[in-house]
């Protein structure tokens, strides 16, 4: 299986040339170590940064330049800095090519949940349901499943939902899955793991066509 590293030199795979891209909090946060030196990508954070670059090495940090999720960064040369209204901005006016998220659950309809468990302390749904509603292509970065070894990807979301019906492809330490009519369709496997272990460790309708190629990492 991949490892979080893994999954996010997977997605930045899906990262085209001149992208503005979003990348949530946890695995999103890694793609920009893995995306290719020959394109162009804006890496937009919501805190209000625009042009952000991999992050930086120990010693480097400057506490001053931090994403959404208060980790410290690096910017590229034309980086800017905004407040918050003109990020939402930016989000909302649909100005961003990809989003980029973790989740505690996917359901088999493209349902997301991925900002609060009930009974437990949360700082804020962040940006999150702004980046659902307003994104056409979103991807989803996690586990396949829990530390109980439960599965994530459901046929229905137990969690209070962060957006409904607009997740289009998801990214797990196990598969690459499209979620379409209701179902999840799976396109790739993560190297070593067959198309049996993903469907025992997929609750939600499993759609599998043909051979199912490995990843190419």
């Amino acid at each position: 299986m991949l490892d979080k590293n893994g999954i996010a030199k997977r997605i930045a795979k899906e990262v085209k040339d001149g992208y503005y891209v979003n990348l949530g909090i946890g695995i999103p946060t890694l793609v920009a170590n893995f995306v290719r030196n020959d394109i162009e990508v804006e890496f937009q954070s919501e805190n209000g940064v625009l042009g952000m670059g991999p992050f930086p090495f120990e010693g480097e940090e400057d506490a001053d330049i931090i994403n959404a999720g208060k980790q410290t960064i690096t910017t590229l040369p034309g980086a800017s800095f905004f407040d918050s209204a003109t990020s939402f901005g930016m989000i909302r006016g649909k100005h961003v090519d990809l989003t980029i998220l973790g989740a505690m659950e996917v359901a088999e309809n493209g349902d997301i949940a991925n900002w609060k468990i009930p009974g437990k302390m949360v700082k804020g749904m962040g940006g999150a349901m702004d980046l659902v509603a307003s994104a056409e292509n979103i991807i989803v970065a996690m586990m396949h499943t829990n530390k109980s070894g439960q599965s994530k990807l459901l046929n229905r979301c137990t969690l209070p939902l962060t957006g409904v019906g607009c997740v289009k492809k998801i990214v797990t330490n196990m598969a690459v899955l499209e979620v379409k009519n209701h179902a999840f369709h799976l396109l790739e496997r993560a190297p070593g793991v067959s198309v049996e272990d993903i469907k025992k460790a997929t609750e939600g309708r499993l759609v599998v066509a043909g051979d199912i190629p490995e990843m190419e990492l």
